[in-house]
């Protein structure tokens, strides 16, 4: 038997940095293909342009526009100064009408950067904006002040329209500066959106002045890391409570993270949980539950127009502070069992006509899409808004795979693609014996940069696919230097999953680039994953294994999930074992149930060895069986126990470990039973990989 557990390690943070050093270059030679997102078109001619720092640059824009660039390139590594002489700059930076024939995407812009001087179009601020943090990646700033790029010729344009990056400050709060931090990283690799999700069970993060129990109470809990609440009594506390922990945004706070967003043309999207993950809510306000008694559920009373009156009072206020067109409403995971004994939810069942809970909460969801569309806003929910029917206009978030943003996307919605399996970065990123604890789920690089936001079911309908966005979720992320430890690099490759076209992509190109991005981050102070020192995959994951029972039948007496089946019928045997995470495809899941499966091997055949590996992490609910015990049989029906194994690992251990479950002697069999007995009190999953027999 081995058993791998992993222990919570954690790189120190990197020194702070000034914003102005977001920018500096590598004091090394310029060399090709050196800007994260990839251009569309991309043409070096091997020689160089010299300028110094503090150089002049001439713009067209005027107003706000001229001046947000202005003060952007001055507070730069580059220090350029505007002049309004445009015969004396070598750099320029013009808004056009157009840009060739087909450049109109907006965003776009062309780049020229030859011995003599630096000549930037576009159709738009923003492409201006963009073409810069392409100019400042090239930039190589010597000690003496001296500047080289290389000379070059690119047109540019973003896939998507929408590229972004959600942070959950719920679970642990974050500070004004570290969100600004972020802003600048999103800036620099030409994501446009930042999800902020602001109220959740574990703490209410936004001023409302209508509502100010919502942040001395809801935004504090005598606990100081989610895990801690979670497993407590999950209650809250006043903010002056000598042990609290946490805090919020004031209106002014979220004035100047929004017009920092702003300058860098980066839209803030709020969110709002509805109709639950809403216990700092329901245990503040009580009335606004169906039990009408404090930290008995983290769902809204349909049934009652105060939760109305009270969403839209939020609402307006949450409105205010953000001038985005979208507001996000959450719409995820309602526990609707409570509304089905809830007497005024069953009231407006009837009087609405409608045939179930599903329905009652799109009741909600249609309620709310109609008041934010009275206030010229557009909805955006998670993917369950769906069930029940989902109201015009709204915009879907697919989360649970692809599955809700392809039925989005055929009922004609628009949808933003942000599937758990590539797109969330609170799971672990290489070999979790090294990795501080994650919640679960193993998203490496390499598996981010290789998704496709368009599903082969929708190509035809792609205009509706709107863009990507990367979810960093915190439960088990209590620190800034955690957060951004998920984040980089992963946030590299969506970026360039959300800018670059498909033909464009190149793996080895993109990562021979990020670990030389790493090493930027790193110098301006981001605490990075150690790229250049990843460990990889689990042995046996990627080369096949032979042994005497690959290819052959498996009869399951104990029907694996259809939600984690690996490769089906066959996945046992195929000769893949398993890799660092049970959603890999290489792992098959039994939900509450024990595994029961014997594998024909087509004739007699002498064995030596039986061998099969599980699984346990807390986090997931998954958990080692009690016991395996393996028997063999010459006809399928009767069966001689060879071995019962008792499980070594503590089921009260919560990180990620693995066991080896194997018998080793001499016997014969053409039948080989492999059973696995759940334990009945930890009543989730069992994951095995290759049943291994020699």
């Amino acid at each position: 038997m081995v058993k791998h557990k992993v222990y919570c390690c954690l790189p120190k943070l990197f020194l702070c940095f000034c914003v102005s050093l977001l920018f500096i270059g590598c004091k090394s030679n310029i060399e090709p293909n050196t800007i994260i997102p990839f251009p569309q078109s991309v043409s070096y001619t091997g020689k160089t342009f010299e300028t110094k720092v503090g150089s002049q640059f001439y713009t067209n824009l005027s107003g706000k526009e001229k001046d947000d660039l202005s003060e952007y390139l001055k507070a730069s590594p580059l220090a350029l100064q505007s002049t309004d002489a445009a015969s004396s700059a070598r750099i320029s930076f013009d808004i056009v009408s157009t840009i060739g024939d087909t450049l109109t995407v907006d965003g776009g812009y062309s780049m020229s950067i030859s011995n003599k001087n630096i000549k930037v179009e576009a159709t738009s601020s923003a492409g201006i904006f963009y073409a810069v943090q392409s100019l400042l990646q090239l930039a190589n700033i010597q000690d003496n002040g001296l500047v080289t790029f290389p000379t070059v010729d690119v047109v540019d344009y973003p896939r998507f329209e929408y590229r972004g990056m959600h942070l959950d400050v719920s679970r642990h709060f974050y500070s004004k500066e570290f969100i600004k931090k972020q802003l600048d990283a999103m800036a620099r690799y030409k994501l446009n959106y930042f999800h902020w999700h602001l109220t959740d069970g574990a703490g209410w993060r936004l001023q409302i002045d209508r509502y100010p129990e919502l942040t001395q109470k809801g935004a504090f809990r005598p606990y100081k890391t989610w895990k801690e609440w979670w497993k407590a009594d999950r209650h809250y506390c006043d903010e002056n409570d000598e042990n609290a922990e946490g805090g919020y945004y004031t209106k002014d706070d979220v004035k100047e993270i929004v017009e920092y967003a702003r300058q860098r043309h980066i839209t803030v999207i709020p969110e709002i949980e509805m109709p639950a993950h809403s216990e700092e809510v329901t245990a503040i306000y009580p009335e606004l539950s169906c039990t009408g008694i404090p930290y008995t559920t983290a769902e809204f009373c349909i049934g009652k127009e105060a939760t109305f009156e009270f969403l839209q009072n939020v609402l307006l206020e949450t409105i205010d502070m953000f001038p985005t067109e979208y507001i996000h409403i959450g719409g995820d995971e309602a526990n609707k069992n409570t509304w089905k004994a809830c007497k005024a939810c069953q009231k407006r069942m009837k009087d609405e006509g409608l045939k179930d809970v599903d329905e009652l909460q799109s009741y909600l969801i249609h309620r709310m899409q109609e008041f934010l569309q009275s206030q010229n806003k557009k909805m955006i929910g998670w993917d369950e808004i769906l069930e029940g029917g989902l109201a015009p206009n709204s915009i879907v978030m697919s989360w649970r795979g692809e599955e809700g943003g392809i039925k989005a996307v055929q009922q004609g919605h628009e949808v933003i693609m942000t599937p758990g399996g590539y797109c969330y970065f609170d799971s672990y990123q290489d070999a979790p014996i090294n990795e501080p604890e994650a919640i679960g789920g193993y998203t490496t690089l390499a598996k981010v940069y290789s998704y496709n936001p368009v599903p082969e079911e929708v190509k035809d309908k792609a205009h509706l696919i709107k863009g990507v966005q990367a979810n960093l979720w915190t439960e088990y992320i209590p620190t800034p230097e955690h957060a951004e430890y998920m984040l980089y690099p992963r946030i590299l490759a969506l970026s360039e999953i959300a800018w670059t076209n498909p033909s464009n992509k190149s793996w080895d190109r993109f990562h021979e680039k990020a670990l030389k991005e790493v090493d930027w981050l790193q110098a301006n102070g981001y605490n990075t994953f150690d790229l250049k020192n990843e460990v990889g995959a689990r042995e046996g994951s990627e080369t096949p294994i032979d042994h005497l029972a690959r290819g052959k039948k498996v009869i399951y007496n104990s029907a694996y999930s259809s939600q984690y089946p690996a490769g089906g019928d066959s996945a046992l045997v195929d000769g893949y074992c398993g890799d660092w995470m049970y959603n890999d495809n290489r792992w098959q899941g039994f939900v509450k149930k024990y595994v029961d499966v014997v594998i024909d091997l087509g004739e007699v055949t002498p064995i030596k060895s039986i061998k099969t590996e599980f699984m346990q992490l807390a986090g997931p609910w998954l958990w080692m069986p009690t016991e395996v015990v393996y028997s063999v049989s010459m006809d399928g029906e009767n069966f001689t126990e060879l071995t019962k194994i008792e499980t070594q690992t503590s089921p009260e251990y919560e990180l990620l470990a693995f066991e080896t479950y194997q018998w080793e002697g001499e016997s014969e069999a053409r039948y080989i039973s492999v059973y696995a007995k759940r334990n009945e009190e930890k009543t989730g999953w069992l994951f095995l990989d290759e049943i291994i027999v020699r």
